[in-house]
């Protein structure tokens, strides 16, 4: 896996708070703008939302998530000496095997916040997810039948969707910008989704891996990493999840994306830069909701919309 600078706590939160105050100095948002304008951050679905070829997947609200998922929420963290050092993330998401712990939440000796989810998903394959990270992405309403009720805006760096690319070449070297909700606390978030293999990731034939550099919309500023490892079981596959987080680092401002997270309303919080283990157990939950929901109907809207 590519080596990284981190920055300190202190560092980072000092020049989110710079950055995010430079940037929301009197910028009006527009969360409250009509639904179907430009740039606009709103929850549910719209009228037009409704005209989607899609629209008979929106749901009201998300599905509850599994009961391991429940379990590991309502439970205590996760000793630190008990949680593997990203360093060898590569071994804990292998293409054979499990991990001791693969559905929890807690903090490292280092500061580090991390979170595990396994998902069981009957009749969805690894092809099904390449596709659905490559397509979501381009309208907001799409993103949203993946949790309806967390999930508010999205869009992305370059619309390959129409482009005649494998799936997974639609979004990896891609960044995805979302809006949505993780437990109470609005996020607005730029991921940037690289290639798994030159990171050192076995993927054989049949699997998958989703693997993104986590950042902030506003500041430039990443704060962690994701990893989304989908196996074949029996009767469909699991998704082994794995979040890494208060691993921050700069990167090359953009302004205008900046802009139009700013435009929608801003959420800058720089306190919210350094996730804890609230942030962590909120994680754990909407990961579990918004993977079992979509999972649900995942087959019907791949051979759909392929």
């Amino acid at each position: 896996m590519a080596r990284q600078r981190y920055l300190t706590r202190r560092v980072t939160l000092s020049l989110g708070a710079a950055v995010a105050g430079a940037v929301v100095t009197g910028g009006v948002g527009a969360a409250n703008a009509e639904p179907d304008a430009p740039n606009t951050r709103y929850r549910g679905y719209s009228d037009h939302d409704r005209t989607r070829p899609y629209a008979k997947y929106m749901a009201d609200r998300t599905a509850p998530e599994p009961a391991p998922i429940s379990a590991a929420y309502a439970g205590p963290p996760t000793p630190a000496a008990d949680i593997p050092d990203f360093s060898a993330l590569r071994a804990d998401l292998a293409a054979t095997g499990s991990s001791p712990i693969e559905t929890g939440y807690g903090r490292t000796a280092s500061g580090q916040a991390w979170v595990a989810v396994r998902t069981e998903m009957p009749r969805v394959t690894a092809a099904m997810w390449d596709w659905w990270f490559g397509w979501h992405s381009s309208e907001s309403a799409r993103y949203k039948l993946w949790h309806p009720d967390a999930h508010l805006y999205a869009a992305i760096a370059a619309d390959r969707t129409a482009a005649p690319l494998p799936d997974r070449e639609r979004y990896v070297g891609n960044i995805s910008y979302v809006d949505e909700y993780i437990g109470p606390k609005l996020q607005q978030l730029a991921i940037a989704f690289q290639d798994p293999i030159a990171h050192g990731f076995d993927v054989p034939e049949g699997q998958t891996v989703v693997f993104g550099r986590v950042g902030s919309s506003v500041a430039p500023l990443d704060v962690g990493w994701l990893a989304h490892q989908v196996r074949p079981i029996t009767g469909g596959c699991e998704m082994r999840s794995r979040f890494s987080l208060n691993m921050w680092s700069l990167r090359i401002p953009d302004l205008a994306r900046a802009a139009d997270a700013v435009g929608r309303g801003p959420s800058v919080d720089p306190r919210d830069i350094a996730a804890d283990l609230d942030a962590a157990r909120d994680l754990l939950l909407h990961c579990g909701q918004e993977m079992n929901h979509l999972a649900r109907f995942l087959p019907e809207l791949y051979r759909e919309f392929r």
